[in-house]
């Protein structure tokens, strides 16, 4: 009699060896931002991973994915087609991902590999943001290529891709890969994979991962198969991120707009320009993060340069890398997104419309500048400040004779009470330290409101 439990145990594991099921997303009623099947907000916090799948083993690929779903992270954004010579030197297995680089023909036991991640990211709760190849295989630029893709190749791979991933609902479609769309070649061959994916799989969410300082619909703002606005606001401390989403929201068509590359955590500011101005560090991830959020973005994705590219002591850094992923894994921008999302999420972020009116005095549009926003009802208003400076807000537009006022601390992710405050008039509210690195979060409340802030308090 022992032996019927035992079979039956092992005819139920395979279903659960492949994990949770993760409700597929969808683009909100207002198509400002996603929300699942039930229609419950989807945050989309991500990481980039861009070569998780070339360059990691699977207890690897498992520490670094359990550290992110640890952190509060959503999503995981990873190539198959990696840019580091993605098609000639093989993963950690030893595959590479194409036959004889032709992308009619996937190497089995390379996609194995893919479909681990995939499968193993849903064990843990975690979308993946996936993008078929990088984009130095359609238009080489400064990387390594080849280029191989043709628009009737593309079709065929793109349709190769969605047939074989159709059942699993945590995947996004992340087309392009940081290189610009130069001439119509270009445009046939993302639009022909595009639409190859289209083929087999019509209910996940398509988007594109433009080359640095552009979004998606700077190139396809027509297509109907382009659902979500992507931008990369880059690599620099200049970069206005709450900008690219304040233009992408001014389209004439709605989509939900994602900062899917802002500035990394331990990279060289402007990289690219023959100037030494220091190394981007946490407070930059998060500048970009409450910039990108609080201007009406849906998600906003984190980046290092160790993780990137999964840089260890036996491979040639790129970009500078100084740091081992391993480590970097716990450089503090990481963590402290978690705070982020944990705390729009204790307050109704899909709702907040950006409002600089409510503003007062001087706010120049440097590293330093304010942004504010608020919900419809006026019963809560947000106003960040990245450098800790001074921040006078008319009271008189909160819906509520007495506010509560507290700070939230990026860094730590910890509420501070400030007290009740009177809003007949304006007041400024300076926060207890300032300079680069002290940014914080004012919070200001309707009394009566449902807002509870103590799961943030010490």
């Amino acid at each position: 009699m022992k032996s019927i439990p035992l079979l039956l145990a092992l005819l139920i594991l395979p279903f659960f060896a492949k994990g949770q099921e993760l409700p597929l997303l969808k683009i909100s009623p207002d198509n400002r931002y996603l929300v699942t099947e039930d229609n419950q907000p989807f945050f989309w916090l991500g990481d980039t991973a861009w070569e998780l799948i070339h360059r990691l083993d699977k207890a690897e690929i498992d520490r670094y994915l359990q550290d992110r779903a640890d952190k509060g992270f959503t999503l995981i954004q990873t190539v198959i087609l990696a840019e580091l010579d993605g098609l000639n030197t093989p993963n950690a297995q030893g595959d590479t991902p194409l036959i004889d680089n032709n992308p009619e023909k996937l190497n089995e036991a390379y996609f194995e590999l893919v479909d681990y991640v995939v499968e193993r990211a849903a064990e843990l709760g975690l979308y993946v943001g996936l993008l078929p190849t990088w984009g130095d295989k359609f238009n080489k630029k400064w990387g390594v290529g080849p280029e191989i893709f043709t628009p009737e190749n593309a079709e065929t791979y793109g349709k190769l891709l969605a047939k074989r991933y159709q059942s699993h609902t945590n995947l996004i479609w992340v087309l392009g890969g940081d290189r610009p769309i130069e001439n119509e070649t270009h445009y046939e061959i993302i639009r022909a994979m595009a639409s190859g994916i289209r083929t087999f799989d019509e209910q996940k969410l398509l988007t594109f991962h433009p080359v640095g300082g552009k979004k998606a619909t700077d190139f396809f703002s027509e297509d109907t198969w382009l659902d979500l606005d992507m931008f990369q606001s880059g690599h620099s401390r200049l970069a206005k991120d709450y900008q690219f989403v304040l233009d992408a929201r001014n389209a004439s068509a709605n989509r939900p707009v994602i900062n899917g590359e802002p500035r990394y955590e331990n990279i060289r500011d402007r990289f690219w320009e023959n100037s030494d101005y220091g190394w981007l560090d946490d407070a930059d991830a998060r500048i970009a993060g409450y910039w990108s959020m609080l201007s009406g973005a849906a998600g906003y994705t984190y980046g290092c340069n160790d993780i990137w590219q999964m840089y260890d002591s036996n491979r040639d850094p790129v970009i500078n890398a100084r740091t081992g992923w391993q480590v970097a894994l716990d450089l503090p921008g990481s963590s402290q997104m978690g705070y982020l999302k944990k705390i729009l999420s204790a307050l109704p972020w899909q709702q907040l419309q950006m409002d600089q009116s409510l503003i007062l005095g001087n706010n120049p549009e440097d590293e330093s500048y304010m942004l504010a926003s608020r919900t419809e009802m006026s019963d809560l208003i947000l106003v960040y400040t990245p450098t800790g400076s001074p921040i006078t807000v008319d009271l008189t537009r909160l819906n509520t004779k007495t506010a509560e006022a507290y700070w939230f601390n990026p860094r730590n992710g910890k509420v501070r009470t400030i007290g009740d405050v009177e809003t007949n008039a304006s007041r400024t509210f300076t926060p207890w330290a300032n300079g680069w690195g002290s940014d914080f979060l004012l919070l200001l409340v309707d009394k009566n409101a449902s807002y509870n802030f103590s799961d943030f308090m010490d």
